[in-house]
C-alpha cells in the first residue's frame, strides 16, 4: 500500500506539470534588430520587421509601400498602420487609405476584423487602420487560402484622392502584433518548410526572432500526456479499492 501511494504521488506531480504546461506558451519579447526607417516599393524590395517593431517610411502620396513580417502556427496577427498628414499642405479634398496584408505566396489575407481602408477629409491630420488575420495554421489542403506560416507582406496605399494631392508627402508608421492561440489553432500536420519567398538562407533571415516552430509541438501533446497519466492513475485507484485485503473472494 506505502509503495502504491508513492507512485501515486508521483503520477500526480506528473499530471500537475504536463497540465501547467498546456497553457499558451509566453511570447518571446525579444525584438533584437533595428526597426526600418523606410519602405519597399514592391513586394521583392519590401523593408523586414519583426513583430513588435513599429516601422516608419517617408514617401509621398500616391507611393504604394510595403514591408515584410513573419508569422508562425498559432498565431493571429493584427497590423496596424498611421498615416501622419500633418505635414502635407492643404489638400483639396477627402482622401482614402488602405492596408491589405499578403502571404508567403502573395495571396492576399481576408481580415477578421478591423478598419482596413478608411476616408478622412481634406483637414485631418492622421489616419489609423488595422487589420486582424485569421489564425495562421501549421497546415492547410492545397485548395484553401488558410494563412500559413512564414512571410507576411502589408502594402499601404492611398486608393482614392484629389489629383492636386498627389505626390504631396506623408509619413507613415507600421506595427504587426500576434495574440498566441495554444493548443486552440492546432491542427494535424505540418508545412515541410515556411512560406517564405527565397531560398533556405532566406527562410532563416525571415524567421522570428525565436525561430520557427512549424507547428511541430502544440498543446494536442500535452493533452495526450495527461490523459495517458490521467489513466494510469485511474487504473491504480481502482485497483486499490478493489484489491480488499488480498484475501480470495468467498474465503473465511
Amino acid at each position: 500500500m506505502r509503495r502504491t501511494r508513492l507512485l501515486t504521488g508521483v503520477l500526480l506531480g506528473a499530471a500537475t506539470a504536463l497540465l501547467a504546461l498546456a497553457g499558451p506558451v509566453a511570447a518571446d519579447d525579444d525584438t533584437s534588430g533595428k526597426a526600418p526607417t523606410e519602405a519597399g516599393t514592391s513586394f521583392r524590395t519590401a523593408a523586414q520587421m519583426q513583430q513588435d517593431q513599429k516601422a516608419t517610411a517617408s514617401a509621398s502620396t500616391g507611393d504604394y509601400l510595403y514591408w515584410s513580417y513573419p508569422a508562425d502556427a498559432g498565431q493571429r496577427p493584427t497590423v496596424r498602420a498611421t498615416v501622419d498628414l500633418s505635414t502635407a499642405q492643404a489638400r483639396h479634398g477627402a482622401q482614402t487609405w488602405r492596408i491589405d496584408v499578403y502571404d508567403g505566396l502573395r495571396r492576399r489575407q481576408s481580415c477578421m476584423y478591423g478598419m482596413q481602408a478608411r476616408t478622412v477629409p481634406a483637414e485631418a491630420k492622421s489616419v489609423d487602420l488595422a487589420c486582424t488575420l485569421r489564425p495562421v495554421r501549421a497546415w492547410s489542403e492545397a485548395w484553401a487560402n488558410d494563412p500559413l506560416p512564414g512571410t507576411y507582406y502589408v502594402r499601404l496605399t492611398v486608393t482614392s484622392l484629389a489629383d492636386a494631392d498627389l505626390g504631396q508627402p506623408v509619413s507613415a508608421s507600421v506595427e504587426a502584433q500576434s495574440k498566441d492561440l495554444g493548443s486552440s489553432a492546432a491542427v494535424d500536420g505540418k508545412l515541410s518548410t515556411p512560406l517564405v519567398p527565397g531560398t533556405t538562407a532566406s527562410a532563416e533571415k525571415a524567421a522570428p526572432a525565436d525561430g520557427w516552430s512549424s507547428g511541430w509541438w502544440t498543446g494536442r501533446w500535452v493533452w495526450t500526456a495527461a490523459g495517458a497519466v490521467l489513466a494510469a492513475l485511474a487504473g491504480i485507484g481502482g485497483y486499490a479499492l478493489t484489491r480488499g485485503s488480498g484475501r480470495p473472494v468467498g474465503a473465511p
